[in-house]
């Protein structure tokens, strides 16, 4: 029977702490590699948030112009009498009306005065009104 000691010397504990010590340096090394992907995934995500409440802010605004828009046409007709128009169109930011060659116009004059380009035909009247400077108007006001 063979029986063996182990004797403890120096270079089995310089080993130890050696290995000791490289096994904190990559625990450390870690830590620090994912508080980094951390927070490059909170940044992300604070992007994506503010991205996403860039786009909600710019639908309220389009949706609060479209209504401005479509009570500006309703006054319009109004004015010009519902019975008078024939078309409307949005273009771009104009508003384009055919109505009957006998309409009144004088309403229309007064409201809108000079953003409000006529061309009379023996046919129809067509009405061209600038609806951009008209939003300006109300959208700084509210």
């Amino acid at each position: 029977m063979i029986i063996s000691f182990k004797a403890k010397n120096k270079k089995q504990k310089i080993i130890k702490i050696v290995s000791l010590l490289a096994l904190v340096f990559m625990l450390v090394i870690y830590y620090f590699y994912m508080s980094d992907q951390f927070s490059k995934a909170n940044t992300k995500t604070q992007l994506q948030k503010i991205s996403t409440n860039q786009t909600i802010a710019n639908k309220k605004k389009k949706k609060k112009l479209e209504r401005l828009i479509y009570k500006e046409i309703e006054t319009l007709v109004d004015i010009i009498g519902q019975k008078h128009i024939k078309k409307i169109k949005v273009i771009s930011n104009k508003v384009l009306i055919l109505c009957d060659a006998n309409t009144n116009l004088d309403a229309l004059k007064v409201r809108y005065g000079v953003m409000a380009l006529i061309k009379k035909t023996s046919k129809n009247i067509q009405i061209s009104i600038n609806v951009q400077k008209i939003i300006q108007r109300k959208y700084n006001v509210k």
